[in-house]
Order: structure tokens, then C-alpha cells, then sequence
């Protein structure tokens, strides 16, 4: 399937590495404007420099609607547009069960996972309308849906993020603003290693080879901003499944 992003702009959270700088490149390779936000000034300006003169970094805590803000005005103040959005950053550090979790840090997981995808949705809203529309794809996981033992941080604000997804679709759907939810499973990056090391829960056993690259992940986003993907909207679209492994172009 030929994807065409040439002439669009998108922002990427979280871009600095794993599947939101490989999200960063293959939305790229597409032909889109691309805008790497994260805390990592070197990391996205470096991998905006290998990219080339279509992407841009800007420094951005998600926690911070401030400078969510400032992401999405620069994005349109530097490319004259914004019509894609990719909610990724987040975290799940530290791995801990209820009792022995730091109220602070879980609280901190809030700030990035929940309220770092609802002050990205809140912010973009004017410049995807200018556009005429556009779509946001939000980061899940099946944590969205399932309890872990030492994921309550995680899993409580994957499933949080859901519903995001589910009340945005419904508020902007009508004005052209597609919402569509990503759930990848197992990705090999850097919070597998965090995972790996906490040992908590079955997916710290996981071998290495069980987790998919992240730049299956990157394809899978750049898919949903596609026409063949509108069924998904309002909803999770899961790469963990044959069907969506297929859907994508990643299996035969």
C-alpha cells in the first residue's frame, strides 16, 4: 500500500528514541514534516540532523502544558500546518505493587501517560481544525485492558488514555479530527530492559526475541494515518494479532 504524507506535518512525542523516533522516520520516509519533541535536546536534534531539512526538534516535558503548548505552536509556526499528532511518551518506572510504590513517583506516571496525552489533545485541537482536520494516534498497550502485578501506574493510565481516545473520537469526529489508539505489545526498547530488570510479572521473563522492533511499531503508526485504517477510530488498533500484523504489511 503507497502512503503519502508529503505536504502534512506531524509531532511526535516522546521522539528521542524507540518507537517515537522510529515513528519520527518512517512518517519521514513518507514524505511528511516531522517535529520531534521530547526532553533529550541532543538526542532529537541529532536524529532530526540525520533525517534532513523536513524535520525539526523542540525541547518538551509532556508534563508540562506549557510546553505541549509551545510543541504544536512551533510545529505550525515552522512547517505552516499540523495534521498528525503521535501521543508516545510515557513510562512505566518504577515497576512496584501498590504497597511498596512512592506515591510521588506513581503520581509522576500520571503527569506523563495520562495528563501528557490529554494536554497534547487539548493543545492541538485549534491547529488540527485550522487544517481542516488531521488524526491523533495515541500510544495503549494491553494494559489498557488487563491488570499486571506492578503495573498499576501503567495500567490504570493506559486505561485512562483509552477512554481519551474513546471521548475524542466521539467530541471531534464530525469536524475531521480522527482519534485512534495504538496498542503494539512487546516492543524491544528501552522500557523492555526497564521491565526485564524489575523482574515483577510474566513480561519481565519474556526473552528478548519475543518483543517486535520498534520499527514495526513506527510502519504500524504511519498505516493508521491512512484511509484503510478509519475503522479503527475511537478505538485501539492492536499489532499483536496475525490480522493486524497483516493489516499493516508486516506479515504475509
Amino acid at each position: 500500500m503507497a502512503i503519502d504524507l508529503s505536504e502534512k506535518t506531524a509531532l511526535i512525542t516522546g521522539a528521542s528514541r524507540g518507537i517515537g523516533e522510529a515513528a519520527a522516520r518512517k512518517l519521514a520516509g513518507y514524505g511528511a514534516n516531522v517535529v520531534l519533541a521530547a526532553r533529550s535536546a541532543r538526542d532529537i536534534e541529532r536524529i532530526a540532523g540525520e533525517i534532513g531539512q523536513n524535520a525539526s526538534a523542540i525541547t518538551c516535558d509532556v508534563s508540562n502544558h506549557q510546553d505541549v503548548k509551545r510543541a504544536v505552536e512551533f510545529a505550525q509556526k515552522r512547517f505552516g500546518t499540523l495534521d498528525i499528532v503521535v501521543n508516545n511518551a510515557g513510562t512505566i518506572e518504577p515497576v512496584s505493587r501498590i504497597e511498596t510504590s512512592d506515591p510521588d513517583a506513581w503520581s509522576k506516571v500520571v503527569d506523563i501517560n495520562l495528563k501528557g496525552v490529554y494536554y497534547a489533545l487539548h493543545a492541538a485541537y485549534p491547529a488540527l481544525k485550522a487544517s481542516g482536520g488531521g488524526i491523533i494516534i495515541n500510544l495503549s498497550s494491553g494494559a489498557a485492558t488487563g491488570a499486571l502485578e506492578g503495573w498499576s501506574h501503567y495500567c490504570a493510565t493506559k486505561a485512562a488514555v483509552l477512554s481519551l481516545t474513546k471521548c475524542a473520537h466521539k467530541e471531534w469526529s464530525e469536524e475531521g479530527i480522527r482519534v485512534v489508539g495504538l496498542s503494539p505489545g512487546t516492543v524491544a526498547t528501552d522500557m523492555q530492559t526497564a521491565i526485564k530488570a524489575s523482574g515483577v510479572n510474566p513480561v519481565s521473563q519474556l526473552d528478548w526475541s519475543a518483543h517486535i522492533p520498534a520499527e514495526w511499531v513506527g510502519e504500524a503508526i504511519a498505516w493508521l494515518t491512512t484511509d484503510a485504517a478509519r475503522e479503527y477510530d475511537g478505538t485501539d488498533f492492536s499489532l499483536k494479532t496475525e490480522q493486524g500484523l497483516r493489516a499493516v504489511g508486516l506479515a504475509s
